[in-house]
């Protein structure tokens, strides 16, 4: 039996539509968890320190958050020195150098604090910076 020419073929758009909306999902919860940060650290006051804005910091550096329960952080995963420094030895090779900032508690134990210096020391980064809050009084 021979098939039937049709005059005017039809492409179905539903399977494109449904790819692009999970595509736009995914994209948006992974930006949504790469900017993730502990909300519970509060930082120290750090009026008489150099100001960063965003667009000045470099686009390879790392923030690594320690609690004031001592619990060390990069965005929602919870790591260990071992693994910060599994991360720092994997960026140093496949960037070079580049700065790590540490976003401590005001309240935190300096041992948490060192076991991430020491981590980044041991794979050879030493560019180690603290962030802190710097607030524009008004005159």
């Amino acid at each position: 039996m021979a098939r039937r020419i049709q005059e005017n073929p039809q492409l179905d758009m539903t399977p494109m539509i449904d790819v692009v909306f999970e595509l736009i999902i995914f994209f948006v919860v992974t930006l949504t968890q790469c900017n993730a940060k502990d909300e519970t650290i509060r930082l120290e006051d750090g009026r008489h320190g150099i100001e960063l804005t965003p667009e000045e910091m470099p686009p390879t550096q790392m923030t690594v958050d320690v609690a004031r329960t001592g619990r060390i952080s990069m965005g929602d995963i919870t790591l260990t020195p071992e693994q910060i420094g599994q991360r720092v030895k994997e960026r140093k090779r496949k960037f070079g150098e580049f700065p790590v900032l540490i976003r401590a508690d005001k309240n935190a134990r300096h041992e948490a604090v060192a076991r991430v210096m020491n981590a980044c020391t041991a794979n050879g980064i030493w560019k180690i910076s603290f962030m802190a809050i710097h607030e524009h009084k008004a005159k």
